[in-house]
């Protein structure tokens, strides 16, 4: 299996998906660990994939996405950004609406 293909795998295999520098518990840098805690900000159940610990995925998922930078968040399989995309989205309340759209927990009103 290829890289594209692992990545392709993994983002197809989980509704959220964050590509980081590090962990959730241990960021290796200041976007990945702002992104992870707009994710818990929104109570979103997500996987990580560290790229620190995979260089073939680490550059990848620069491919994949064709998006330059790390990290990077996957939504039912759509690219959504880096931090500063996931910080506007959540000022706005986009990212809440993404999050519990994919998660199924919605509220319509």
């Amino acid at each position: 299996m290829n890289v594209q293909d692992k990545i392709r795998q993994q983002v197809e295999s989980n509704d959220i998906v964050l590509y980081m520098k590090g962990t959730p518990q241990f960021p290796q840098c200041g976007f990945s660990g702002r992104a992870t805690q707009l994710l818990q900000a929104c109570g979103a159940k997500f996987a990580t994939v560290d790229v620190l610990a995979d260089p073939e995925v680490r550059e990848g998922i620069k491919q994949y996405g064709n998006w330059p930078t790390i990290p990077q968040l996957y939504i039912k399989g759509q690219l959504i950004g880096g931090s500063d995309v996931m910080m506007d989205l959540y000022q706005k309340g986009e990212l809440q609406k993404l999050v519990a759209e994919a998660q199924g927990t919605s509220k319509t009103s």
